[in-house]
């Protein structure tokens, strides 16, 4: 089969003008960044018809290193409902420079299930990490400032709570000390630099709906804390008009459109392992006001992603899910069930029943929402049909629906199972969202909800620090706020080593840190770093320009 750079340059792309138009959005509207890509600048929403939309959730399975091609499904299903006849717009998150040129590579769908221009979307697109980063440290820039000529006031800076980013991938700049050398410098300080996905400007652009909203969160961002003792914000540093002036388009969704011509909203991109792992509620919502069916997908796993999909930004959001899809391959299923990675594409009933507790796991955490679930195979071309005929007889013992995706290689015409079976679903879609925590509940009592309810787990321990900052947060009054965890990807536990699924297990919460902008907790389990490292050998390995055309990006 073609490579993914080979099938997206074969493909004849709309207009971008002309993808808007048969969505319906008005020319007004529509601000190009050249003939492929636009932003929307909508202004105010039409909360009927969005509460009219169907809005399908994506999620997965724990992952693995063979992948589980949630983006790939989810443009599948988006082509297929389209192929139906039906009005559909995908939304999702931006890919982040760190993993296109370290360990994961793009993430712009895969075959013949992709959102293009491919290579644009991976790398810079319309500039909206760029504005985040430049936000995020002009921000720091501007608090340093004010610490150099306050220092030694009261009202001077004693801690610093804001960290740098940068959209890469680098594990020096974890730890770092600051102003070295002479005075003029600077105050030398111990800080670190996290990943742009992981700022907390990201997280407040995703969850605001529109821009006087984000200029209230910017308002709210906490900084640090002054010799005084007292919380200092951005609203206290006085620079909210210049960081706002800075997000001002870059609030605005992205519209592009996949390889089928399907219109797809692509904005915002924080993680789900150390962010919510959600695209923005500006492009989610725009979506339903212009489409019946929006499928839409969270990072990562359903402990990670879906959770925080569903706590955190459909709790403030006011959103309503139809249902929810969770993608499997066999490989994955395999390698859950213990087998060596240079078997996993063999045929194999025994390892692939052994995964399945991962499956069921993962079906039980999206019923506790109260979500109708469709588990999806999202095949491969050594998948054998005595296999998905396993899978198809067990999830019918269990009582959950089962399709197959077969978008990879076909498009939305392999992917017409799928979104028949969505349709079916969505006819009598799911009950309102039940929470795993109530907002009154304290902050230590939410964190041990998602561990005993979603993980699965026994308890919480909260190291000395996590303690400390739980003062704090006392203190200041946020214990209403929602929780975020920040948690390896890899196991239902904060150890990617083991899986947690005997149950046997405590999280360690190491830290707690406070992003009021964004509006919630962030709870660091175990060793988790908010700036991820390169593999050995990485994605910009394989990157190069040939004949004026980027390859390698996929």
């Amino acid at each position: 089969m073609k490579s993914d750079y080979e099938i997206a340059q074969e493909q004849h792309m709309l207009m971008i003008t002309t993808v808007a138009d048969d969505l319906g959005i008005d020319s007004n509207m529509v601000e190009p960044y050249g003939h492929y890509k636009a932003k929307i600048n909508i202004s105010e929403f039409d909360e009927k018809k969005i509460a009219s939309s169907k809005l399908i959730l994506v999620t997965a399975i724990t992952p693995t290193k063979a992948g589980i091609g949630k983006t790939t499904t989810s443009v599948g299903l988006a082509d297929g409902l389209r192929r139906l006849n039906q009005k559909v717009v995908l939304a999702l998150r931006e890919p982040s420079l760190g993993p296109c040129f370290g360990m994961k590579g793009g993430a712009a769908g895969g075959g013949y299930s992709q959102v293009v221009p491919m290579e644009e979307i991976n790398l810079h697109f319309t500039g909206d990490f760029h504005a985040i980063t430049a936000a995020n440290n002009t921000l720091a820039a501007l608090l340093d400032n004010y610490r150099f000529y306050n220092r030694g006031k009261p009202e001077g800076i004693k801690t610093v709570l804001l960290k740098r980013c940068l959209d890469v991938n680098d594990r020096v700049l974890r730890k770092i000390v600051t102003a070295l050398d002479v005075p003029n410098n600077g105050i030398p300080s111990e800080t670190g630099f996290v990943i742009t996905p992981a700022s907390e400007l990201m997280a407040m652009l995703c969850l605001s709906e529109g821009i006087n909203e984000l200029r209230e969160r910017i308002d709210e961002m906490l900084l640090g804390f002054t010799f005084a003792g007292e919380p200092f914000t951005t609203r206290d540093l006085g620079v909210t008009g210049a960081i706002t002036a800075l997000l001002k388009d870059a609030i605005l969704p992205n519209l592009v459109q996949t390889l089928e011509g399907c219109p797809a909203i692509i904005h915002g991109g924080p993680f789900a392992n150390i962010a919510h792992g959600c695209n923005s509620i500006m492009a989610t919502k725009t979506a339903m006001q212009f489409g019946d069916y929006v499928v839409t997908e969270a990072g990562f796993a359903s402990d990670l992603g879906a959770e925080k999909f569903f706590n955190i930004k459909c709790r403030k959001a006011g959103l309503q899910p139809a249902m929810s899809v969770l993608v499997a391959t066999s490989q994955a299923l395999k390698l859950s069930g213990g087998i060596a990675e240079t078997k996993m594409m063999l045929p194999d009933i025994d390892a692939l029943t052994g995964g399945l507790k991962n499956l069921e796991k993962h079906i039980a955490i999206l019923k506790t929402f109260g979500q109708k679930v469709l588990v999806v195979l999202n095949r491969y071309h050594f998948d054998t049909e005595s296999e998905i005929d396993f899978l198809r007889n067990w999830c019918g013992e269990k009582g959950a629906s089962f399709a197959v995706n077969n978008g990879f290689a076909k498009g939305g015409e392999g992917a017409a199972e799928m979104a028949s079976a969505v349709m079916e679903i969505c006819k009598n879609p799911s009950p309102p969202l039940q929470f795993t925590y109530d907002l009154t509940d304290d902050l230590e009592t939410k964190i041990r909800k998602i561990v005993t309810r979603i993980y699965g787990g026994k308890d919480v321990v909260f190291y000395k620090k996590a303690q400390e900052m739980l003062r704090k947060i006392k203190k200041l009054g946020l214990e209403h706020l929602p929780v975020c965890m920040a948690k390896t990807q890899y196991s239902f536990t904060d150890d990617p080593a083991v899986s947690g699924l005997d149950g046997d297990f405590k999280i360690d919460v190491d830290d707690l840190v406070i992003s009021k902008g964004a509006g919630f907790i962030v709870a660091v389990c175990g060793e988790m770093m908010r700036m991820p490292g390169l593999p050995r050998v990485p994605q910009a390995n394989y990157i190069d320009v040939v004949n004026g055309k980027i390859i390698g990006v996929s």
